[in-house]
């Protein structure tokens, strides 16, 4: 295991049911989230990480996400004949933001399947998985410092957020000691969606991990866990109790910054509000329209379902 991590691997093969019909013909990673597809946030976080090499886990139908980090040589010729100066730099800013590979998973096993593919790519060395349903404000370095972590106490890292009892069960949860640093805590066990009462924290593993190669040892003798596909937590599970020698021992990183969840319709309508309200082109006059509408609904006493009067 050789220097600090360069990689991150972003998987993205997931089908997106649940925004169908949107997703048919779209990948739901490129989905908008104000004025640019959810994926392109992910990088950005990698690539301000000091993460210059993407690797993205794709499948089949993921094409607009390649078309979306290459260049669009017709496009710009155009906005650079009228002259379009600013939008012509956001659209050659994706096109130049990372080195960017491409490999498909083919069949879809899980994230710890997707995460395994990426084993030739990133060798004997340390590296991030950044999944694309959690965006994380570019104003908190929660990867950062992850890194930081990492380079420090060596093994892996993962990211922890504080949730009710009562969502545990959603989430994967991990059983932790206190390392005397804030905010950092010694991984000893990790369950995936445990019911409420058997929760061993309120700790759930959110979308940020940064990873010995280890792993990809671990997740090739990892059979099938939970939903019949190969967990990452699992292996996870298995890299907690190995020798620090052997790539082994997992810490986390409490975050307690922004955090917004694309994951489901309701809560990509919620990070799209959030995110627009802090946009800094849209942001003053999209938060005076919210009150004003937000307003006239309470107003009106309407229900759930009812037309509103914009």
């Amino acid at each position: 295991m050789t220097g600090r991590p360069t990689k991150a691997v972003i998987p993205a093969a997931g089908l997106g049911t649940r925004f169908l019909p949107a997703t048919k013909a779209i990948p739901k990673e490129m989905l908008p989230v104000v004025d640019k597809p959810a994926i392109q946030y992910v990088v950005e976080e990698a690539v301000n990480a000091g993460l210059p090499d993407v690797l993205l886990i794709t499948g089949r139908n993921k094409r607009p996400l390649e078309d979306h980090f290459d260049r669009n040589v017709e496009l710009e010729q155009a906005l650079e004949a009228k002259g379009d100066k600013a939008r012509l730099a956001r659209v050659q800013e994706s096109s130049e933001l990372a080195q960017i590979h491409y490999v498909r998973q083919g069949d879809p096993r899980g994230l710890g399947h997707a995460v395994l593919v990426a084993a030739a790519h990133v060798g004997n060395e340390p590296f991030a998985v950044l999944l694309g349903d959690d965006l994380i404000d570019e104003r908190d370095h929660l990867l950062a410092q992850m890194l930081e972590v990492q380079a420090s106490r060596g093994g892996s890292v993962i990211a922890l957020m504080e949730v009710p009892a009562e969502q545990i069960h959603l989430y994967g949860c991990a059983a932790v000691e206190p390392t005397g640093e804030t905010d950092v805590v010694a991984v000893h066990g990790l369950v995936e969606k445990p019911p409420t009462e058997e929760a061993p924290s309120n700790l759930a593993v959110i979308g940020r991990y940064v990873l010995s190669p280890a792993v990809f040892d671990v997740l090739r003798d990892t059979p099938p866990g939970r939903g019949g596909e190969i967990q990452l937590t699992d292996a996870l599970q298995t890299l907690a109790g190995m020798a620090p020698s052997d790539g082994g021992e997992v810490f986390g990183v409490v975050f307690r910054g922004r955090r917004y969840d694309t994951g489901d319709r309701l809560d990509y309508l919620k990070a799209i509000v959030k995110i627009a309200s802090e946009h800094p082109e849209l942001g003053p006059e999209f938060g005076d329209w919210l009150q004003t509408y937000a307003a006239g609904r309470s107003g009106t006493n309407q229900q759930p379902g009812d037309r509103g009067s914009s």
